[in-house]
């Protein structure tokens, strides 16, 4: 946590920006929070070494020196981070870099740096040294090992911050060597940004741990750039996703101070302690919904809480529902709504509130109940004999989901109980055998989380469970292609867990196959889950539209195809890596109206194409439908 100059000032800081913006971070409560690394980014050299081979600061926006500005920032009670290049030339400027690491770093060292931020500009020799080169020759991992040694021979603690943009995948090679790595391109003073690198951080969360984070790039909080609600969502999710908290705006200069709205962003100390938590462990994507324009992500927390985010990424504000199953609850002793400033009690599988355009609902949740388990004393009415279990929630239409019956006793003789479901309102009644204290049953249950079910019974009943249908996978190789559309063969333990994939889906070339299903008198909507590959990387495009995501759509019995954005799933190198990263398999859930009892002809295509930056479908694995 802390502050770098370059996203308000570029390449253009002076001593007195860095000194101000400094002292700000203590003035403003801000260092008190954590925010205590104070870096300047790149323009504070010259163009050439010393004689001996020294860098050098520019004298005339430093004109203390540097180590002079390390003394100012240590006498606030700050840390002080410095900037340097990998290549011969650092971004921007022309300060000659390369080849230099060990005397940089002693001289780092006699500074008393705490963190080093190291670019990627002018690195690669076999194509003449571009000042950006989103496809080297070879990997910059090995430029970056060179500096971790020279730093590491200097006997001094320092962060080290890897910022390659996410080229060569960083995050299977750089926790070994620093402590942070870049996972994509700049971010841009734009709201499409964030979009865009959520979309490139879904298949990097996992590597996400206590001395290894993935940097989703510094704050645009406080730059005037972002509306108050999606400078809420842009902090919510660099906290929870466990990127360095570094902010980009200006705190406090000549002209400039940080506006009172996103101070208080920045100071909120609950969404802090989500990015410091103990466990280290990064939130991951739960569901998107395209065509409605939300999403969810939600992680754990140190003791046994959960945190949930629910973007609104609609340009009108909304009430939008968080079904908790989808974050892996059932209920919540407490829920707090962080934004909102409010805390609820007793919140049974869902919460709704209103979201700001852009914005988002983030929650804590604790003294939880894990997703398909409902208690008694929580979801119960009593009348009688019968209890009525409200607020029961299923991801599919289907007649097969399991009731697992919970008893308070050992039942001491058969008895016959009768369970009765909202969503067909037909009785059935089971014999519970004696001696047991459990009883099972098929049940019919529509989606969502509006389901009723009530059991007649002479024993008390403690909890019930519902597990939903394994449902029934479909392979690529079991669809019948059409147009350009093809099937390819992956290598060995990737495509998984098919080892095909389908590609060069769009509107006209799709692939098709028959779905046997059931489904009821109330609802026909299931829940499939889709295996896609997407490493469409937008490096050179990710300063206009490039969103790191493709469309696959799937529509059902010619009704209206349903569209899914996915980001990337690709977790090896697109330079390198086996398959390019184009065999890396990730999965997203969709409910899919429109299916009928028998046959249903279903289609995966990208319909939708001309709607996004690239006009390519997403690679297709296979499905699993829930029925």
């Amino acid at each position: 946590m802390g502050w770098n100059s370059y996203n308000h000032y570029s390449c253009t800081p002076t001593e007195a920006i860095i000194q101000s913006n400094a002292k700000a971070l203590v003035d403003l409560g801000l260092a008190e929070l954590g925010y205590r690394y104070v870096t300047t980014d790149c323009g504070w050299t010259v163009a050439n070494r010393t004689a001996d081979g020294q860098l050098t600061w520019n004298e005339t926006l430093f004109p203390s020196g540097f180590p002079a500005l390390g003394e100012y920032i240590h006498g606030l009670g700050l840390l002080f981070g410095v900037y340097e290049d990998a290549g011969i030339r650092s971004c921007q400027t022309d300060m000659e870099q390369a080849d230099h690491e060990a005397q940089d770093a002693a001289l780092f060292a006699s500074w008393k740096i705490d963190a080093l931020k190291y670019d990627n500009c002018f690195s690669d020799a076999a194509t003449g040294y571009p000042n950006v080169n989103y496809a080297p020759s070879t990997s910059p991992s090995a430029r970056y090992a060179n500096m971790t040694k020279a730093l590491a021979a200097q006997g001094r603690s320092v962060l080290f911050q890897i910022c390659e943009w996410g080229v060569d995948f960083p995050a299977l090679w750089a926790p070994a060597l620093g402590h942070t790595w870049r996972i994509g391109n700049d971010i841009i003073p734009a709201w499409r940004a964030i979009y865009r690198t959520l979309n490139q951080a879904v298949p990097q969360t996992s590597f996400a741990g206590p001395g290894q984070w993935p940097d989703l790039d510094m704050l645009e909080v406080g730059n005037n750039i972002l509306t108050t609600a999606e400078e809420q969502t842009h902090f919510s999710l660099w906290a929870i996703l466990k990127s360095p908290l570094v902010i980009g705006g200006a705190l406090k200069d000549e002209t400039t101070t940080i506006n009172t709205a996103s101070l208080a962003i920045l100071s909120n100390k609950d969404v802090v302690s989500f990015n410091q938590d103990s466990l280290g462990v990064s939130a991951t994507l739960n569901r998107r919904w395209s065509e409605e324009g939300c999403e969810v992500w939600s992680g754990p927390l140190s003791g046994g809480r959960t945190v949930a985010a629910l973007i609104n990424w609609a340009d009108t504000s909304r009430d939008l529902t968080l079904n908790l199953p989808d974050v892996g609850i059932q209920s919540a002793g407490t829920l707090k709504d962080i934004w909102a400033g409010k805390t609820v009690s007793n919140v049974k599988s869902s919460y709704t509130a209103t979201v700001a355009a852009h914005g988002v609902m983030l929650v804590e949740l604790s003294d939880t109940t894990a997703a398909g388990t409902y208690p008694t004393a929580k979801f119960g009415t009593s009348k009688g004999n019968s209890v009525t279990f409200n607020s029961i929630y299923a991801n599919t239409t289907s007649a097969n989901h399991t009731l697992l019956i919970t008893f308070s006793k050992t039942s001491k003789k058969a008895t016959g109980i009768t369970i009765e479901s909202s969503s067909t309102q037909a009785k059935r009644t089971i014999t519970v055998p004696a001696s047991s204290k459990t009883g099972s049953s098929s049940i019919s249950l529509s989606a969502g989380s509006a389901n009723t079910i009530t059991i007649s019974s002479s024993l008390a009943i403690d909890s019930i469970q519902i597990k939903s249908p394994s449902g029934t996978y479909y392979p690529s190789t079991a669809f019948t292609l059409a147009g350009s559309a093809t099937l390819t063969q992956c290598g060995s333990g990737y495509c998984q867990p098919v080892g095909s994939k389908i590609g060069y889906l769009d509107s006209t070339n799709t692939a098709k196959i028959t779905v046997p299903a059931t489904v009821s008198s109330t609802t026909s909507a299931k829940y499939l889950e889709l295996d896609y590959i997407n490493n469409d990387v937008a490096f050179s495009s990710s300063w206009g539209l490039g969103a790191n995501s493709r469309n696959i759509t799937v529509s059902v019995n010619g009704g209206s195809p349903v569209r899914l954005e996915v980001p990337l799933s690709g977790r090896h190198s697109e330079l390198f890596g086996p398959g390019l990263g184009w065999w890396d398999t990730s999965s997203l859930g969709i409910l899919i109206d429109g299916w009928k009892n028998g046959d249903n002809e279903v289609v995966v295509a990208n319909v939708a194409g001309s709607d996004t930056f690239q006009s390519w479908g997403a690679d297709f694995v296979g499905f699993r439908v829930f029925d």
